[in-house]
């Protein structure tokens, strides 16, 4: 079977693998290679998979979609991080979580500033 998982701005993951372990809204699934095609909705949560080599690898995804048509299974998120094990993984999950929430406050600031400006120069318009 080979696993693709995509993101908006690139392909994180293009491998072979024999079987796939994940999570949608009515709870977690495995895929084997002879498993029947089928569509479902991700929820956010860990994605492991057992690669070619028989290592067990774990990928933190966002929502998205899975599809499995015959031997690909592609998968779309918005956000995924891959980690080595568990630990690792919660460790880069947790450092994601930090950097997008400073980004997230500086954007704000930028918008209130903007905001600010465009409140002032209508009513230096309208004085």
């Amino acid at each position: 079977m080979r696993l693709k998982l995509l993101l908006p701005s690139q392909v994180l993951l293009d491998e072979p693998v024999q079987k796939i372990i994940t999570k949608a809204a009515n709870g977690s699934f495995c895929l084997e290679p002879r498993h029947v095609d089928f569509v479902a909705a991700l929820v956010p949560g860990v994605l492991s998979y057992i690669a070619e080599t028989g290592q067990e690898v774990f990928i933190a995804i966002d929502e998205g979609t899975l599809v499995k048509c015959g031997g690909n299974v592609l998968i779309s998120t918005y956000n995924a991080v891959r980690g080595d094990d568990l630990e690792t993984l919660r460790d880069t999950v947790e450092q994601r979580f930090v950097q997008l929430d400073e980004a997230e406050r500086s954007a704000r600031s930028a918008l209130a500033r903007l905001e600010a400006g465009v409140l002032r120069r209508f009513t230096q318009i309208q004085g």
